[in-house]
């Protein structure tokens, strides 16, 4: 596997915000749910997300800079006496706690605390598995099924909560590292990224969306329709309505931990045609209340 440093892009001296920020630019590039069918891509973003599953976690990158384990977070071989002697044969003096007899006056509390310690060996529990997912404005809100694929190829399934927040961690019990005897699996641990949406924000439980109005439905009225998280819905636009209009849909937002939903706040945004219009210059012109309004003063 590739220098982790190196598929990011970013030197070993980066701090950790540089290393997030260089995994979230590639990971809104690469991902396969942006990238349908594009192998090349899927590829490119699983060795992104190993990666940062290594320089992300600032325990596993000082050990993989001490060079304790490698690029792919397995461990290095390492040499140290105690370890050597605490997996080797029952032939061997030191491999339980009769082989220090030389240095104890019958069981002393030195070695009932070394039987401890094999016993928790042997009966460890699996290590926690950390993963980042990136997910749909849209699908923050409402909920959805999404599948995570791993570095190694394997799979997860991520059921996402309606209402999750950006950063949000979601624990998927039992789907870590396998333990030893009777200790039990590891979890996984999924951080979850909510990718930006271009027409809504967020603010609490509440959303918001600007939604473009032309100049005859701001001045007569009219109904419209307006996207929601849930699907488009129609709403009416009241006459005289201006530029900065916000009106709201109640219970459109976000879920409230104690239940019912914020609401979704949409603001007017009025658009004229692209191309000049001669009758409504024309109009203009000749509007002589128009000409007297100076929405200047009437702002004071």
């Amino acid at each position: 596997m590739k220098n982790p440093y190196e598929v990011l892009g970013v030197a070993p001296t980066a701090s950790a915000a540089e290393i997030q920020s260089a995994y979230r630019k590639l990971a809104k590039k690469l991902h396969p749910d942006l990238n349908p069918g594009d192998t090349s891509a899927e590829d490119k973003f699983k060795e992104v997300a190993g990666a940062y599953d290594l320089l992300g976690d600032a325990e596993k990158r000082k050990r993989f800079d001490a060079g304790e384990i490698d690029a792919t977070g397995a461990e290095r071989p390492q040499h140290h006496y105690y370890r050597e002697y605490a997996s080797a044969g029952q032939e061997h003096p030191y491999a339980d706690a009769s082989g220090f007899a030389d240095f104890m006056d019958g069981e002393d509390a030195f070695a009932e605390i070394l039987r401890r310690s094999q016993r928790a060996r042997a009966n460890r529990r699996g290590q926690d598995m950390h993963y980042r997912l990136a997910i749909d404005f849209v699908d923050s809100i409402t909920g959805a099924n999404k599948r995570l694929t791993l570095p190694d190829g394997s799979t997860l399934d991520v059921k996402i909560p309606p209402g999750l927040v950006d950063g949000q961690t979601l624990r998927l019990k039992g789907k870590g590292v396998p333990g030893m005897g009777t200790g039990g699996p590891g979890d996984a641990l999924i951080e979850v990224e909510v990718l930006p949406d271009r027409r809504f924000t967020r603010e609490g439980d509440d959303i918001t969306l600007e939604m473009p109005i032309s100049l005859s439905e701001a001045v007569l009225g009219g109904k419209i329709r307006v996207p929601t998280p849930t699907g488009d819905v129609t709403m009416a636009v009241p006459k005289g309505s201006n530029t900065g209009t916000t009106l709201r849909l109640k219970g459109k937002g976000a879920p409230r931990r104690g239940g019912g939903h914020g609401d979704q706040f949409v603001r007017l945004k009025i658009v004229l045609p692209k191309s000049p219009d001669p009758e409504l210059e024309t109009f203009v012109s000749n509007w002589a209340n128009g000409k007297a309004f100076n929405p200047r003063e009437d702002r004071r």
